[in-house]
């Protein structure tokens, strides 16, 4: 069943070098609203995320500026998400100096490269490149607390959605192997993780365990073949059933990486599954 969500605070002070402001954008793939995080000790702050240009969002950064006579130099987007990019607009007018960094950027927006190095007082953040949520995605490691902004590739709760599995899956091993990652993980959505290699490790464990579940239903024999959502009925069963199409695009996601991979074959007339003989179970 799903979890219930974690209270959050709009603005909360997690740590010495980090503040999170919330987007004020509650909702169903969103949790308790997209985090965006103020990052640094001096009065040139680094912001990573803007949220959906929700008014509230706005207004919590207006207070933080204010209350704490600090600026915002840097604006860092994690990927090219609406809930993510979409303040943007709301933070140039109140901060027109502001320079914008993302992967692939927009018109007057910088680009991020791979290992490209944000220092301001107090905080070093060293970009990562990790798609599979989204192209663009990229993470963030502060080096003063060996903690990853893993944006929306880990989540405070729940699971995460993914353009293409496979690579997900690569990214998620090289965040779990990255040496100066073995604190504390900030994610895109939902409460701080103490643990953030571990949980970075139990989400490949997840999506494996998902894996599995897939190639042990199609090694069920079933006259008509198995549709995509004959196996969201039998994995699913014990969730809610509000649940289960969302929970069939990652069915497909994880069809469509083992059929690559030539564990199993598709019936494009009939459009179902069936293992092949290469399927390891």
């Amino acid at each position: 069943m799903a979890e219930s969500l974690v209270p959050i605070p709009d603005i909360e002070q997690l740590s010495p070098q980090v503040i999170r402001v919330l987007g004020g954008n509650p909702g169903k793939f969103t949790l308790q609203g997209t985090n965006t995080y103020i990052i640094g000790t001096g009065t040139q702050r680094i912001l990573l995320d803007t949220g959906e240009g929700k008014p509230a969002w706005l207004t919590s950064i207006k207070k933080v500026l204010s209350e704490q006579n600090i600026n915002i130099a840097t604006a860092l987007l994690s990927h090219w998400h609406h809930d993510h990019i979409d303040g943007v607009p709301d933070l140039l007018s109140h901060s027109p100096s502001t320079e914008v960094y993302k992967r692939d950027p927009k018109e007057g927006w910088k680009d991020i490269s791979d290992g490209q190095t944000f220092s301001t007082e107090g905080a070093t953040l060293t970009a990562f490149h990790c798609p599979g949520h989204t192209k663009d995605h990229m993470a963030f490691v502060l080096a003063e607390e060996k903690a990853m902004f893993t944006a929306d590739n880990v989540l405070g709760q729940g699971t995460a959605v993914f353009e293409d599995l496979a690579t997900y899956m690569d990214s998620l091993a090289a965040m779990s192997k990255h040496s100066q990652f073995t604190g504390r993980a900030y994610p895109g959505h939902g409460p701080v993780i103490e643990d953030g290699r571990g949980k970075v490790l139990e989400y490949i464990k997840h999506r494996k365990e998902r894996e599995k579940q897939v190639l042990d239903v199609l090694a069920k024999e079933k006259e008509d073949g198995w549709t995509s959502w004959d196996i969201v009925k039998v994995i699913y069963r014990d969730y809610p059933e509000s649940l289960w199409k969302p929970a069939e695009m990652g069915v497909l996601q994880i069809l469509g990486k083992l059929e690559k991979e030539g564990k199993i074959v598709k019936d494009k007339e009939r459009g179902t599954w069936a293992l092949s003989g290469k399927a390891a179970l």
